[in-house]
């Protein structure tokens, strides 16, 4: 297994609360985050939706999708959302809300590790491509969330 780490961080004019209600509604991604394709929900989680299980597939640039399930495991409202992620990766995603004036930072941390062998076989050579990729996702997500929300997105950083 290759592992990698990603972080994002977006800065968008809009509340953090109007920034965290798209953000955890995740099964409304594909209307404006344009890489998703599909979301399903496998498991509701409890009443505040820890422990749900949600399948992802996503398409960036490069001619492959990758599918994964996400375990939500940590729910902290306008601050922390937290998932497991299972399937083609393997790893922790977490996203962190701040409020800054009338702004949103949110910044989303991807530790993951790839399970396909096709993956692991290519990361020698194909790292940089595969981080090129998830940047244009990345990218894509803040310039639909920003969209969404009628507002302006200020910063966009990849790390």
């Amino acid at each position: 297994m290759r592992e990698y780490r990603f972080s994002t961080v977006w800065c968008i004019e809009a509340p953090v609360h109007d920034v965290w209600d798209a953000i955890h509604d995740s099964a409304r991604w594909p209307e404006w985050w344009k890489s998703v394709e599909r979301v399903v929900e496998l498991d509701s989680g409890d009443g505040d939706g820890l422990g749900a299980v949600v399948r992802y597939i996503w398409k960036g640039v490069l001619p492959y999708r990758v599918v994964l399930d996400m375990r939500i495991t940590r729910i902290e409202p306008l601050k922390t959302l937290e998932g497991v992620a299972s399937g083609m990766v393997e790893g922790i995603g977490r996203w962190h809300f701040s409020a800054l004036g009338g702004a949103t930072e949110v910044r989303y941390d991807w530790h993951v590790r790839t399970t396909r062998p096709w993956m692991n076989l290519l990361a020698p050579v194909a790292r940089p491509v595969f981080r090129w990729n998830h940047d244009s996702v990345m990218r894509a997500g803040g310039l639909g969330l920003a969209r969404l929300l009628n507002a302006r997105l200020i910063r966009s950083e990849h790390r």
